[in-house]
């Protein structure tokens, strides 16, 4: 059975004495330094000098520093950029300035994993990475009940990181709900497999077919747009709510049924072996070095995918047509 910590695990009051600099004030960086700061943590919000991002974190009521002299000064030090921005923040804006006995957090285990980012072999290196996006880390938080996560260390110099990885799992918002012990690799090759081959590849796929499918055999866009796209949603809170089992047992007796007998018609032995042949490519690294490639050749493959997707008729009619007029009512 996997370990599951939670706030009892945790010595609030010591955790409370560590100094925490966020870098970064975007989807994550937003909601880990707000809950920190709405708990009592001493945080401060690591930005460069002059980003648009000062203004605003300080109107949020949040303390505000530059790198250079946050990082010193630190004893977790939180990554919260984008996978491609980090390793240069890191290069230039970190490694110079870190002290003996620093913990770098990270949300995801990806630049560590793929060997982007090298630590000094002089402090802890941690991971806390919430499941959910930075407003669901900030909403479940204010909703008293916190996002669940799951946590890892990769380097533990000091002999605290599992106890500084446990604070600012606190920090952050994850540890009231529950973070579950995993290690960089699981957690980069799980998430990467999650988000190609169901959450942001495959769901989205089955809702383009099923669009396409009705629309080409003559039904209206609007109502295939309203079946196919807007009902996701309340199954996804369902299965979130109730489970897979809890949520064919809140739908009518024929979509059960339908369900039962047609998805795996739908999800069947060639997409398993397709998602098979996905984990593969994360696994032996083949993706890793196709994205930062293409993301160094300034992202042609990137913008192409992009482009066909906006040609999709999901996009062209559904979203750009049926769903303005849907909301215009």
């Amino acid at each position: 059975m996997p370990t599951i910590f939670s706030s009892r695990d945790l010595d609030l009051a010591r955790a409370k004495s560590l100094k925490l600099l966020v870098i970064g004030y975007g989807n994550q960086g937003k909601a880990h330094a707000l809950n920190a700061n709405d708990q009592g943590f001493d945080v401060k919000v690591g930005l460069r000098q002059g980003s648009p991002s000062w203004d605003v974190a300080q109107a949020a009521g949040l303390a505000v520093t530059t790198l250079e002299q946050g990082v010193p000064e630190a004893d977790l030090i939180s990554f919260c950029l984008p996978d491609l921005a980090m390793p240069e923040v890191f290069s230039r804006h970190v490694a110079p300035f870190l002290q003996p006995g620093h913990c770098l957090v990270f949300a995801h285990g990806f630049n560590i994993v793929s060997g982007q980012i090298d630590p000094p072999s002089n402090g802890d290196v941690v991971m806390v990475s919430p499941s959910g996006p930075g407003h669901q880390v900030r909403d479940s938080f204010l909703k008293g009940r916190g996002l669940n996560g799951v946590v890892a260390v990769h380097q533990d110099i000091t002999g605290d990181a599992w106890f500084r990885c446990l604070a600012y799992s606190q920090a952050m918002g994850c540890l009231e709900a529950g973070v579950v012990q995993t290690t960089f690799r699981e957690e980069t090759e799980s998430d990467l497999f999650g988000e190609q081959v169901v959450l942001c590849g495959g769901v989205p796929e089955i809702v383009k077919a099923g669009f396409e499918t009705l629309v080409t055999r003559g039904y209206q866009p609007e109502v295939a747009y309203l079946e196919v796209v807007r009902q996701v949603k309340l199954l996804v809170d369902l299965m979130h709510d109730r489970g897979l089992d809890g949520m064919r047992a809140a739908i009518s007796d024929t979509a059960r049924y339908g369900s039962l007998l047609n998805g795996k018609r739908v999800v069947g032995e060639a997409s398993r072996q397709a998602m098979s042949e996905i984990l593969d490519e994360i696994q032996n690294g083949a993706f890793a070095r196709r994205f930062l490639d293409d993301a160094k050749a300034g992202g042609p493959e990137m913008k192409a995918l992009q482009d066909a997707e906006l040609q999709s008729p999901l996009i062209a009619l559904g979203e750009k047509q049926v769903r303005k007029r849907l909301e215009g009512v």
